[in-house]
C-alpha cells in the first residue's frame, strides 16, 4: 500500500468574501503522477500554495506526510511555481549553488546532465536567456532534487510545443517511482499521456478525482474530452 503524502480535510480558503477553495477533501499517495486540472481561476494555485505553506487555510487542514506544512514539508517538497522566481542577475551556476546551499537532496550531477542535454552554458547569466530557456533551467533545478513530492504549477504554459515535449520527457525521466508528482495545468491534452490520476477542480470545488485508465474506459474518451464534458455539466 502506497504511503499517503498529502491529505486535505475539509480544506477551505477565502480571500475577503471570495471562496477560492471550498471544503476540499483529498488523499494523494506516493508513486503517482497526478494532474490537477482546471481553468484559470479554478482554485488550482490556491490549493498548491496551501500545500506549500504559502497560505494559511481559512478552515480545515492540509497535512503533508502527516504534518501541517512547515519546515519539514519544505524539505520534502520540490516546488515549481507558475512564475519564474530565479534572480536574473545570477548566472546559472550561481542558481545551482543556491539550490545546493538550501536543499540537502539536490543532485548537481543530474542538473549538469540536464544542462548539457539542453545545450545551456552554466556560466550564462539568467538575464540573457529566453523565457523558454529560463523555464527549462528552473524545471531542471526542481527535478534535480531527490524529493518525496514534486509540485509543478503550469510547467508547460509559456513554452512552445517542442519545449513541452522536452519538459514532459525531463519530468518522466527524473521522477522517482516512490514519489508523488502533481502537475497543475489547463493544457490537458499535452500532459494526459503521463498521468496516473486526475483531479478536476472548478470554482474551488473538487468535482472528480479518479484514475485516468478507469476514466477513459468508463467514458471511451480522452481525459481532455471528459474534462470538457464535466465542465459543461457543472456550469
Amino acid at each position: 500500500m502506497n504511503q499517503t503524502l498529502i491529505k486535505c480535510n475539509n480544506l477551505s480558503k477565502k480571500y475577503d468574501q471570495v471562496l477560492a477553495l471550498d471544503n476540499v477533501n483529498l488523499e494523494l499517495k506516493a508513486g503517482k503522477i497526478i494532474g490537477l486540472l482546471g481553468a484559470n481561476g479554478s482554485g488550482k494555485t490556491t490549493l498548491i500554495k496551501l500545500i506549500n505553506d504559502l497560505l494559511v487555510p481559512t478552515s480545515g487542514e492540509v497535512l503533508v506526510n502527516n504534518e501541517k506544512p512547515g519546515i519539514n514539508s519544505k524539505k520534502i517538497i520540490s516546488f515549481l511555481p507558475e512564475r519564474t522566481y530565479l534572480n536574473t542577475t545570477m548566472s546559472v551556476n550561481e542558481a545551482i549553488q543556491y539550490f545546493i546551499d538550501f536543499y540537502d537532496d539536490f543532485d548537481k550531477e543530474t542538473m549538469m546532465k540536464l544542462l548539457s542535454v539542453m545545450d545551456i552554458n552554466p556560466t550564462s547569466k539568467i538575464s540573457t536567456l529566453s523565457k523558454g530557456t529560463r523555464e527549462k533551467v528552473q524545471l531542471a533545478l526542481v527535478m534535480s532534487r531527490k524529493a518525496d513530492i514534486y509540485i509543478l504549477d503550469e510547467p508547460i504554459g509559456g513554452v512552445d510545443p517542442a519545449a513541452r515535449d522536452f519538459i514532459l520527457d525531463t519530468i518522466l525521466k527524473h521522477f522517482k517511482e516512490d514519489s508523488l508528482l502533481i502537475i497543475s495545468t489547463h493544457l490537458i491534452a499535452d500532459i494526459e499521456s503521463i498521468l496516473d490520476e486526475v483531479i478536476f477542480i472548478n470554482n474551488g470545488k473538487i468535482i472528480l478525482h479518479e484514475e485516468t485508465d478507469t476514466l477513459r474506459s468508463k467514458h471511451n474518451m480522452s481525459i481532455d474530452e471528459i474534462f470538457r464534458e464535466e465542465f459543461r455539466n457543472v456550469r
